[in-house]
C-alpha cells in the first residue's frame, strides 16, 4: 500500500482511505475547511439551526443536508472518475461570501450573514475541488442555499394577495362580505388574513420541493422552468382555497370550529394534499429515467470549457490557507467597525412645532412604536387650531447592531403581540412607509415611518441598510435616527390630511430629526 494511505487509518482516515487515492488529500483539505468555516461562523449556524428547529416555517429546512447528501451519493460513481484539483480562482467566491457575511455583520441583516456563511461553503468547495467537480456538484451545492432561512419578506405580499383570493372565492360562494386590506367582514364575524395565514411556509417548502423534483426528474429544461413556476403558484392559490375554505365553514358550523378545524386539517393534511396534486400535475411529464446517471463524468472531463479554467491550478494547502487568510481578514474589519458608534447627546426632546402645541398622550388604543437598543426614545401627541391630531415617535441609535435595528421585524410602528394589525399599505407618502393599522376591529391608524442617517431620509428598510453598510464599511460613525408621525382615522380628520399638515409646519423632515439629535 502507498504510504500516503497508510497513514489514513482508523477513525476518520480509515473513511478517507476508501475513497479513490486521487480524492483523499482534496476531502481532508475540504473537511478541515468546512469544519473551520462553521466554527468560525457558528453564530449564524446557532440561528439558523434554532428557526430551523423552532420556526414551522422553516422546519422542511432541516431535511436539506440529508437531501444534499443523497444528491452527492447519487453522483458517487461518476465522480469517483474525476480528478479533483485545487483552483485559485474558486477563492474569488470565498472572498465574495466572506464581503457578504461582512456587511450583514457590520449592517445587522442576518440574511446577508447567513448566506454569506453558507457560500463560504460552496466556495471551499470550488477551491479545493476544482471546476470539475464542481461542474458534477453544481446542483448539490446551489441546494445548499435552501439552508438559509428566507421569506419573511414576502409575508405582507403574500397577506395581501390571499385576502383578494378569499374575498373572490366568498363572494362566488354566495357569503356576502366586505374587506378592508387583510380584514374580511362576514355574517359569521371579522376575519383577518394574518401573518401565520399567508402561506409562505407552504411556499417556501414548496419551492424547494419544486426545485428538487425538476432536477431529478426532468431533463429538458422547459419542463423543469414549468414545474417550478407551478409550484410556485400552486400554494399561493391553494392558500387562498384554505382561507375561503376556513370562512366558508365558519358560516354554517361557527368561527371556534373552523379555526380548530384549519389547525388541525388545513395545517398538516391540507399540505400533504397540495403536495400530491403538484406531483401528480409533474407525473405524465417526468423525462429522467431512474436509472439515468445525473452526471456524465466523460463528458465532464472532455469539456474544452472546463479544461481552460482548470488550468488556473494552485497547491491544496495553499488554497486552504488562503481561504483562512480571507475569513480571518473579513473577522478583523468586522470587529473594527462594530465598535464604532456615534456621539450620544445626553438629552433630548420633542421641539415646539408652529402652530402646534403638545398634549397628554392618550390614544383610543394604545400606541407605541418599539424601538429596542435605541439610545434615546421620545413619544408625545400634537394638536394644532384645526383638530388636527398627531402622535410622533423618535427614535435615536448611536450605532446599528444585532439586537438595535431600527428597522428589524417587530420594530417601529407595528408591534406584535399587540392590539394592532397590519391593515393594508397607506397612501404614498414622500420618503417614508406609510401603513394602516387596525385595532380592536374599530380604531384606525395611519403611520408614516421615516429612516435617517447622514444625508439619506428614506423610507426604506433596504436603503437604510444599505446606507448603513456604506458608512461601515468606510469606518465612518453615523448615528441612525427613526421617525414615525402617525394620526387615528377620526370624522372630518382623515390621519393623511393631519400629517401632511404636521409636516408643513415642521419643514423639511430630515433636519428636524437632525434638530432633535442635536447634529450640526
Amino acid at each position: 500500500m502507498p504510504h500516503d494511505a497508510a497513514t489514513l487509518r482508523g477513525g476518520f482516515g480509515g473513511l478517507i482511505a476508501r475513497f479513490p487515492r486521487q480524492w483523499q488529500l482534496p476531502l481532508v483539505r475540504l473537511a478541515l475547511a468546512w469544519i473551520g468555516l462553521i466554527a468560525w461562523f457558528w453564530h449564524d449556524w446557532a440561528e439558523m439551526a434554532d428557526q430551523w428547529w423552532n420556526s414551522s416555517t422553516y422546519n422542511h429546512i432541516l431535511l436539506v443536508p440529508a437531501i444534499v447528501g443523497w444528491l452527492v451519493w447519487l453522483r458517487a460513481r461518476e465522480l469517483a472518475r474525476l480528478v479533483p484539483s485545487s483552483w485559485w480562482p474558486g477563492l474569488i467566491v470565498v472572498a465574495g461570501a466572506a464581503i457578504l457575511w461582512l456587511l450583514g455583520a457590520i449592517s445587522g441583516l442576518n440574511l446577508a450573514r447567513q448566506l454569506g456563511a453558507v457560500a463560504a461553503l460552496q466556495g471551499a468547495a470550488l477551491t479545493l475541488l476544482g471546476p470539475r467537480v464542481a461542474a458534477g456538484l453544481l446542483f448539490p451545492l446551489a441546494y445548499l442555499l435552501f439552508l438559509v432561512p428566507f421569506g419573511d419578506e414576502l409575508v405582507p405580499t403574500l397577506q395581501m394577495i390571499t385576502a383578494e383570493l378569499t374575498i373572490g372565492l366568498t363572494h362566488l360562494s354566495g357569503i356576502p362580505a366586505r374587506i378592508e386590506g387583510v380584514f374580511i367582514d362576514t355574517p359569521a364575524g371579522l376575519f383577518e388574513v394574518a401573518e401565520a395565514c399567508s402561506g409562505v411556509k407552504f411556499l417556501i417548502a414548496m419551492i424547494a420541493l419544486g426545485t428538487l423534483v425538476a432536477h431529478v426528474c426532468f431533463e429538458r429544461w422547459g419542463r423543469r422552468i414549468a414545474f417550478v413556476a407551478v409550484a410556485v403558484i400552486l400554494p399561493v392559490l391553494a392558500n387562498g382555497v384554505r382561507a375561503w375554505g376556513t370562512i366558508y365553514i365558519a358560516q354554517f358550523q361557527g368561527v371556534e370550529f373552523a379555526q380548530g378545524f384549519d389547525h388541525i386539517f388545513y395545517g398538516w393534511v391540507f399540505f400533504a394534499i397540495v403536495m400530491g396534486v403538484l406531483l401528480a400535475l409533474g407525473w405524465r411529464f417526468f423525462d429522467r429515467a431512474a436509472d439515468d446517471p445525473l452526471i456524465d463524468a466523460g463528458a465532464i472531463s472532455a469539456a474544452p470549457f472546463l479544461a481552460r479554467l482548470a488550468r488556473f491550478s494552485i497547491n491544496g494547502w495553499g488554497a486552504l490557507l488562503a481561504i483562512v487568510a480571507l475569513v480571518l481578514l473579513t473577522g478583523a474589519w468586522a470587529a473594527r467597525a462594530e465598535r464604532l458608534a456615534a456621539p450620544v447627546p445626553p438629552q433630548i426632546a420633542l421641539p415646539v412645532v408652529p402652530g402646534w402645541k403638545m398634549v397628554d398622550y392618550r390614544p383610543q388604543v394604545w400606541w407605541e412604536p418599539r424601538a429596542s437598543g435605541a439610545d434615546h426614545r421620545l413619544l408625545g401627541r400634537y394638536v394644532d387650531g384645526h383638530g388636527h391630531e398627531v402622535d410622533v415617535f423618535y427614535a435615536f441609535y448611536s450605532a446599528q447592531d444585532e439586537g438595535r435595528e431600527a428597522g428589524a421585524f417587530g420594530q417601529g410602528a407595528l408591534v406584535p403581540d399587540s392590539d394592532w394589525r397590519w391593515l393594508k399599505p397607506g397612501p404614498a407618502i414622500p420618503d417614508a412607509q406609510a401603513d394602516l393599522l387596525l385595532a380592536q376591529g374599530r380604531v384606525s391608524r395611519l403611520a408614516a415611518t421615516f429612516y435617517r442617517t447622514g444625508d439619506l431620509l428614506t423610507g426604506s428598510n433596504s436603503r437604510l441598510k444599505l446606507a448603513n453598510m456604506r458608512d461601515r464599511l468606510l469606518v465612518r460613525a453615523e448615528p441612525t435616527m427613526t421617525l414615525v408621525l402617525s394620526a387615528e382615522e377620526r370624522p372630518g380628520h382623515p390621519a393623511a390630511q393631519s400629517i401632511a399638515a404636521f409636516r408643513r409646519a415642521t419643514g423639511p423632515v430630515g433636519e428636524w430629526m437632525d434638530g432633535i439629535a442635536q447634529l450640526p
